[in-house]
């Protein structure tokens, strides 16, 4: 596979498929401990039936989150708004070095400052705080890039 996206795809769908299994199996042996009757038996096979039904959950969200985030970076790079780190210098890691990553995220704090309604800016904000490092406050900003952006397309 040499286009990275197909590849990353197919990774995502045998890891979700492999889980699918898994919450399968796991469901399985939840109603065979009802099954057997008795209140430990039942109350363990609740429990078990619980965590994939959780993971269900987690699956979905993370899922969704991830395709709306591939969204607004396709929306984001056909307006020609991604940030530019190409010629940024990097750490042996390869991660963007953290006083460059700082001035970058200064620039572009400054412009969500002057337009924090816009889903672009919040975008490019969260871009920033990742590459600063602060993967909190990305995952924050990014929330509310997709609700901004998913406002605009409904008005």
């Amino acid at each position: 596979m040499r286009n990275p996206v197909v590849r990353v795809v197919a990774i995502i769908a045998v890891l979700v498929a492999i889980l699918l299994f898994y919450f399968f199996l796991l469901g399985q042996r939840g109603i065979a401990l009802i099954g057997q009757g008795g209140v430990v038996p039942v109350g363990l096979g609740i429990g078990v039936l619980i965590l994939p039904i959780i993971g269900l959950w987690i699956v979905a969200t993370t899922l969704r989150a991830g395709f709306a985030h591939q969204h607004l970076a396709e929306r984001a790079r056909d307006e020609g708004l991604e940030l530019g780190v190409e010629g940024m210098p990097r750490m042996p890691s390869g991660r963007i070095d953290r006083d460059a990553a700082d001035a970058m995220f200064a620039e572009v704090k400054a412009e969500w400052e002057a337009d924090p309604d816009n889903w672009r800016n919040s975008y490019r904000l969260a871009r920033a705080y990742d590459y600063a490092g602060d993967r909190s406050r990305a995952r924050e900003t990014m929330r509310r890039a997709v609700a901004l952006e998913r406002h605009e397309r409904r008005a």
